[in-house]
């Protein structure tokens, strides 16, 4: 009995050149439509892995840790100074889709600097902040504002240690005049001391201490109020 041959069925064109055209693994750099390139590795023709990006139209770039497509893991982003060519600095640390999240660095063009901890994009958990007048920040941030208990260092040395809210001194806290020898521990709303005790610290060797020391609050009982008083309760509860 003859045998029949029959021609093997292929799959059309289109599915072969789609499979070629999927991206997967390393692969040399790839452009968008846009003029935006990527180099580096892909997953179900996202990208996905180690790879560099950069966008035509500002000349940023990022390299680090890919996921599904977006940034994802630790990598770095830097801008392009459009007049000395050269790439900037703004981040460095640990991304979550396509967000700053977890430890990150972050440098502002005004030379100021932010280290610590981001959620969402915004400065949020433990960190220190280097502002362009020389005060430094370092504490609980909330949102991008300083919230919780943290430390004001003044370019003078003075400085102030308690709670904050919405980026102001807020609840408990002290501050340290060093510069006059002086110590305001009290209560803070909205940026105001509400009241407090001022006493002399340390003024022996302050720079600019004033003339004279503060008077000394001493709590006295010369008429013997208290313990007249005392003595009545002691008599009726024997």
């Amino acid at each position: 009995m003859p045998v029949i041959k029959y021609p093997r069925i292929r799959d059309p064109l289109f599915y072969e050149w789609d499979r070629k055209a999927q991206k997967c693994g390393l692969r040399h750099t790839v452009y968008a439509v846009n003029g935006d390139q990527y180099t580096g590795e892909w997953l179900d023709n996202l990208k996905h892995g180690k790879g560099t990006q950069i966008w035509k139209s500002t000349g940023a770039i990022y390299s680090g840790d890919w996921k599904f497509g977006k940034r994802d893991g630790y990598g770095s982003y830097s801008i392009l100074d459009p007049v000395t060519k050269d790439y900037k600095r703004v981040y460095t640390g640990w991304w979550e889709n396509d967000q700053r999240n977890g430890q990150g660095v972050f440098f502002y063009p005004n030379g100021e600097q932010y280290e610590g901890e981001w959620s969402n994009g915004s400065r949020s958990g433990w960190g220190k902040m280097q502002y362009e007048d020389g005060s430094v920040y370092e504490g609980q941030w909330l949102t991008d504002q300083p919230n919780g208990t943290g430390v004001l260092l003044l370019p003078n040395g003075n400085r102030y240690e308690g709670g904050w809210k919405d980026g102001k001194k807020h609840g408990p806290g002290k501050y340290f005049y060093l510069d006059k020898g002086q110590l305001l521990e009290g209560t803070w709303v909205a940026d105001i001391p509400k009241c407090g005790v001022l006493v002399d610290f340390g003024r022996e060797n302050a720079p600019a201490s004033t003339e004279f020391p503060l008077p000394k609050i001493e709590l006295q009982d010369p008429a013997g109020v208290l313990a007249e008083a005392q003595a009545r309760f002691d008599d009726s509860h024997n």
